[in-house]
């Protein structure tokens, strides 16, 4: 097992986003598709797992995994894992080498690091994640393994954009009180949420100086799945870890 050495200093955080391209499962999950709990053919997804270890050159057991359930249950993980840590959102871990993943098809990616603490943490941040507080819970977690929030820097990753992110006026207004800036208008003038917006509001307002945004929207690039355009497909992931 990799252990956190005493001189952080000498690994340094990394961070992937992957899409839809170069794997090998069939439609609708073609062909990159990371999640194993959307129906695709299992051995498809696990091949395309082995791609993921093969080309960040680490062993498929030092990917973690989590069973994301739209809530803010956090997990500090120091070791493999038998399978994906269960009722979880946030994966925090100290320990170089372990592939911290989150599974999204709008919702965002968060990939968090401190490289100074060498700690990293992968959230899975949608509306209602966003709304209950998963990244103060993240950032807890982080913050009780020696990381500092002036010293973290945030990678959002792709996600539904405010203006293909239409929703009801009430569930906009519960969202913006805990982050006005998501509250939008959509393409059609609608209430919408515009995600990311709001995550960049919270990690900043908690001292994060350094934020920055994939600007693709799910929705709109077809080299991306997307739930609320496919209904039925695949996930990519946001991956981070010590390298």
């Amino acid at each position: 097992m990799l252990t956190n050495p005493a001189a952080p200093s000498t690994v340094r955080p990394r961070r992937v986003v992957t899409d839809r391209r170069g794997g090998r499962s069939r439609p609708p999950y073609d062909s990159f598709n990371l999640g194993e709990h959307v129906g695709d053919d299992p051995a498809d997804v696990a091949a395309n797992r082995d791609r993921v270890a093969r080309e960040l050159s680490v062993p498929r057991d030092r990917l973690v995994w989590m069973s994301q359930v739209h809530g803010t249950g956090v997990a500090v993980v120091d070791r493999p894992q038998e399978g994906p840590v269960a009722g979880t959102d946030a994966l925090v871990s100290a320990t170089p080498g372990l592939v911290l993943c989150v599974l999204v098809a709008d919702c965002v990616p968060v990939l968090l690091a401190d490289p100074e603490a060498g700690v990293v943490a992968a959230v899975h941040a949608g509306r209602e994640g966003v709304r209950t507080g998963v990244l103060p819970a993240a950032l807890s977690a982080m913050a009780s393994l020696g990381a500092r929030a002036r010293h973290v820097s945030a990678l959002l990753g792709p996600a539904v954009c405010g203006a293909c992110y239409e929703v009801p006026a009430a569930m906009q207004a519960d969202v913006a009180r805990v982050a006005p800036s998501s509250a939008v208008r959509t393409r059609a003038g609608t209430a919408g949420l515009d995600l990311r917006a709001g995550v960049e509001e919270i990690l900043r307002r908690a001292g994060i100086p350094e934020v920055v945004q994939d600007p693709r929207c799910t929705v709109e690039d077809p080299q991306l799945f997307s739930h609320r355009r496919d209904g039925v497909t695949g996930r990519q992931a946001g991956l981070v870890w010590l390298g």
